[in-house]
């Protein structure tokens, strides 16, 4: 697998025909924002006589307006004026900090403590799940420009989030009886090799962590990569691992991100999918709503058609989070709610099994499903599919209707109705060896 980042991607752009005054942009925005493809998103996904208008170009190339204009302008600046590295990278670092770097009080209310100490690399927001990101899994084989975990790629320890030793893993979930799922993410961890993803996975398989009931494995290797799962060199024994995990009483859950039905015409992925569900996981598909990539109900339509097609379970169509290049990908939230309602009108009851549009926002997971007029005044109609407190899981609600809204913290409460609240503090500390 070849990769492009930095002056590798711009020399890849000059290559397939892109102007010089894009590089520049190129340049300008991957010195805030991280960017990277590889060999098989440039030769098999992008349609270059479309660029930069093709979806799978926008999606993992640069655009100038995935900046604020007066940071473009800064950063353009320096560069122009071949200003230090040093002092370029000081500016991009305070540009990163304007940009939410960790959405949804992460840091400040999901990193768990156990015996006094913060487990920076867990969160632990719903009862019932514990994300976790092993520090040899924090990059991914190509990054889409919308990710909302683009701070782990940026190079900054701050902002970094990674678990270096299983057995923090295994120490705090045994502290945590309602937990049934454990989820690893990132970056992505189908980068790992396999024998190092196995020393995450089978302290998860002991019988003595029998609650573990479920493992996901959040994963963009599929669209991005699916060779993963065919033809690199451990690609079998990551097969045997599925299959070990299945054998072993556990649900085996692949959360693959397909953002745009391009993605699943190959014949690899095709043959990548199939691999997978041989060894008894099963693979549901989520991805975000973003503009200039798949904005399109016809889109989404037909990517759940394919999906259903190929044994893949829809799952959610989310809403672009609040972080990054959002002012860019982000779509408003009344015309989200037309986008997924449209495209489930155009699928069978087999594909409508994808939620959305959801935010994953601070308080929870919170589906808009819909607009009405009651009393005289015009509201969304949102519910709380998931919610850091359980007791508001499936709680409706009411907000004041706005087309321009495009995130939870930009709506205000009506007719009288509850609303969410974001989380103050971090998570209660856990003594050592607390049960």
């Amino acid at each position: 697998m070849k990769t492009f980042s930095h002056e590798r991607l711009a020399e890849l752009a000059r290559n397939r025909g892109l102007p010089e005054d894009y590089l520049r942009d190129l340049r300008v925005v991957s010195s805030v924002l991280p960017f990277k493809v590889n060999d098989y998103v440039a030769d098999e996904l992008i349609d270059w006589s479309a660029a930069p208008d093709d979806p799978i170009f926008r999606l993992t190339f640069p655009h100038r307006d995935m900046l604020p204009p007066e940071t473009f302008d800064t950063i353009a600046g320096l560069l122009d004026a071949d200003a230090p590295r040093e002092v370029v990278r000081k500016a991009a670092a305070d540009a990163q900090t304007l940009l939410n770097p960790h959405p949804g009080n992460q840091l400040e209310a999901n990193v768990p403590v156990l015996g006094g100490r913060r487990l920076h690399g867990l969160q632990h927001k719903y009862a019932e799940t514990v994300l976790v990101f092993p520090s040899q899994g924090q990059t991914c084989h190509a990054y889409c420009g919308y990710c909302f975990r683009w701070a782990q790629f940026v190079g900054v320890a701050e902002l970094r989030q990674a678990l270096r030793d299983p057995a923090d893993l295994t120490g705090y979930v045994a502290t945590q009886p309602k937990v049934t799922d454990v989820l690893f993410t990132g970056g992505d961890p189908m980068i790992m090799k396999t024998a190092v993803l196995r020393r995450w996975v089978d302290p998860l398989l002991d019988p003595a962590m029998e609650q573990v009931r479920t493992l996901r494995f959040g994963t963009k290797a599929l669209a991005y990569w699916p060779d993963r799962f065919i033809g690199d060199a451990d690609a079998d024994d990551l097969l045997r691992l599925f299959e070990r995990s299945v054998a072993a009483g556990r649900h085996v859950a692949v959360m693959a991100h397909f953002s745009h039905p391009r993605e699943l015409e190959g014949t690899l992925v095709r043959r990548a999918i199939a691999r997978i569900q041989a060894t008894g996981a099963v693979i549901r598909a989520q991805a975000p709503l973003i503009g200039h990539v798949n904005d399109d109900s016809g889109v989404w339509a037909r990517m759940w058609q394919r999906q259903v097609e190929l044994g893949v379970v829809p799952y959610y169509m989310f809403v672009e989070r609040d972080t990054g290049a959002r002012s860019y990908f982000g779509v408003p939230l009344a015309r989200a709610l037309e986008i997924y309602t449209d495209a489930v009108r155009g699928v069978s009851g087999l594909a409508r099994t994808a939620r959305g549009p959801v935010m994953s926002a601070a308080p929870g997971k919170v589906a808009v499903d819909g607009v009405a007029t009651i009393a005289g005044e015009r509201v969304f109609l949102l519910r709380m599919l998931q919610a850091r407190d359980p007791e508001a899981v499936g709680r409706p609600f009411f907000a004041a209707y706005d087309p321009d809204a495009e995130w939870l913290d930009q709506l205000r409460p009506a007719l009288g109705s509850w609303f969410p609240e974001s989380p103050r503090q971090a998570l209660p500390l856990i003594p050592a060896g607390a049960r």
